[in-house]
């Protein structure tokens, strides 16, 4: 079986970080995907899909360093729908992408990671395949 999304779309916010209890970082961050298509009296129609990212570990640490708000990304990962119950007792479910492939798609000049001459850093893509038993869910 397989479960395998890919994404291209800009970040909607600077991703959040957080850590599990073992140390782990974790981030967690939006992208926006679009989609345009004319409707029948030939108006254009643009609809905007956002989906949830989760990384972990040595990705997790390399986007929290070079993403940011508007950043261009491609995402590859496998779909999880996660449940928990609230504070009220309802039962909630989320579904995201947990990735374990990202690459900066922005041009130069437009990057997180600037040196002080203004000249563009060596920004890393990662690929990583996480062990479903590793993710701390």
């Amino acid at each position: 079986m397989i479960n395998k999304a890919i994404l291209v779309g800009r970040l909607g916010a600077d991703p959040d970080v957080r850590y599990t209890p073992d140390g782990m970082m974790v981030t967690n961050f939006r992208i926006a995907t679009d989609m345009q298509w004319k409707d029948k009296s030939g108006e254009r129609v643009n609809r905007t899909e956002w989906h949830k990212i989760v990384t972990f570990g040595k990705l997790a640490e390399i986007c929290n360093s070079y993403l940011s708000k508007g950043k261009l990304v491609y995402i590859e990962g496998r779909i999880q729908t996660r449940a928990w119950d609230d504070k009220d007792g309802v039962k909630r479910y989320t579904t995201e992408i947990v990735a374990n492939d990202m690459k900066m798609l922005d041009s130069k000049g437009q990057t997180k990671g600037m040196d002080n001459q203004g000249t563009e850093e060596h920004i890393p893509a990662y690929s990583e395949a996480i062990p479903e038993e590793d993710v701390p869910f």
